[in-house]
């Protein structure tokens, strides 16, 4: 049925419901939009890899569950267990007056640091109904944040497995239903797609070489100068070091420039005639922490990408405002802003018709036409 002027009120009805429905989803996604971003930085960062593997084995389902076994899972274990380490290597270091600050700053409750230093004598004290009552809240408190982290934890990995699994039919579904191979809605998902896996995965190799590169250059340090002049907590500080170079140009220095001040002032207090071994840590550092990563590995593996000063305000300004999750929201918000000053902006502007063509003036990014074409070819 159609009103006056040619309007159809099934369409308009249709259309209203769909709109009901995209308000409804869209605050969703934004409840959960840590965890949505992250399950697609781990399906970016895994994704390559996840194609050789169904290359081998023939076999999505399966290529994909092998990714997240091999790779994915052991990745968090490894970070959980460093983790735990660097809590136990913090409770050695500082004096009980400082973690009872920490503690009270972290809203720890009292009672848990007297189970972890004495469990028995605090199990005596508990002769009181209320005190046992109370002890339980808290730890039920504790085990609350424990479990919602795991919870979405295992949210954001349940997403990268059906994305390694399924996206491909998903983009299959899009290029027949929504967008054709020739269209301007098509070229810019899949510039968006190729940038976020250049971004994403070029990352997450240059932090694992990092990190081992760290490990070695940390322990190795140690092994070779006196005891004096070592560094606290090597291989914690590789993890840091590697987690920092997912930020460009500032990389390493956020651990090691500190770091070497720290022994600096160690050998400068003490009087000994020992500055030549923080300053030789310094200079490897700078060359195979930095200089290597920067120069070397990142464009090596990422090829063509974003400019690097829009990734640096990405990783810094994400984290900055939306927290842990801006991390990994960041890149994405520049990555769906530059392909669409890409593909859109100028001819909406001038007036023109859009097509799949870039803006030759920007060019920034994945080609579109070339990353639509490509996208084409895995696709099939």
């Amino acid at each position: 049925m159609q009103w006056p002027g040619g309007l159809d009120r099934t369409r308009i009805a249709w259309w209203l419901i769909g709109l009901g429905l995209l308000v409804v989803v869209g605050q969703f996604a934004l409840y959960f939009v840590g965890t949505l971003t992250f399950g697609l930085f781990v399906y970016y960062g895994a994704r390559p890899v996840c194609r050789r593997i169904d290359r081998a084995v023939d076999h999505r389902g399966l290529a994909a569950t092998l990714t997240l076994l091999a790779i994915v899972v052991p990745g968090l274990l490894l970070l959980s267990y460093v983790g735990v380490v660097a809590v136990r290597e913090l409770t050695i270091a500082l004096d009980p007056e400082t973690m009872a600050a920490l503690s009270e700053r972290a809203a720890i409750p009292e009672s848990f640091s007297r189970v972890l230093q004495d469990p028995a004598s605090y199990v005596g004290d508990l002769d009181r109904l209320g005190a046992l009552r109370d002890q339980l809240s808290a730890g039920l408190r504790q085990l609350g944040v424990v479990a919602n982290v795991v919870v979405h934890l295992t949210l954001a990995l349940t997403m990268s497995f059906f994305l390694l699994r399924d996206g491909d039919r998903v983009a299959a579904w899009f290029r027949k239903e929504v967008g054709g191979e020739e269209s301007a809605a098509h070229a810019y998902l899949a510039a968006v797609d190729a940038d976020l896996e250049t971004v994403y995965f070029g990352n997450v190799i240059t932090v694992s070489l990092v990190t081992v590169l760290s490990v070695v250059v940390y322990n190795g340090y140690n092994a070779l100068v006196p005891p004096a002049v070592t560094l606290p907590f090597p291989t914690l500080l590789a993890l840091l070091t590697g987690m920092a170079t997912f930020v460009p140009l500032v990389v390493g220095k956020l651990v090691y420039v500190p770091a070497t001040a720290y022994l600096v002032w160690a050998v400068l207090t003490n009087g000994a005639d020992l500055l030549w071994a923080p300053l030789s840590l310094l200079v490897v550092a700078f060359l195979f922490l930095d200089l290597l990563p920067q120069a070397v590995l990142r464009p090596v593996i990422s090829g063509r990408s974003l400019h690097t000063g829009l990734i640096l305000f990405a990783y810094v300004l994400g984290a900055a405002y939306y927290g842990w999750y801006g991390l990994f929201l960041g890149p994405l918000l520049v990555v769906l802003a530059v392909q669409f000053l890409n593909v859109v902006v100028p001819e909406l502007i001038h007036g023109k018709r859009i097509t799949p063509a870039p803006s030759a003036a920007l060019g920034l990014g994945h080609d579109p036409e070339e990353a639509s074409s490509r996208g084409d070819e895995e696709g099939e």
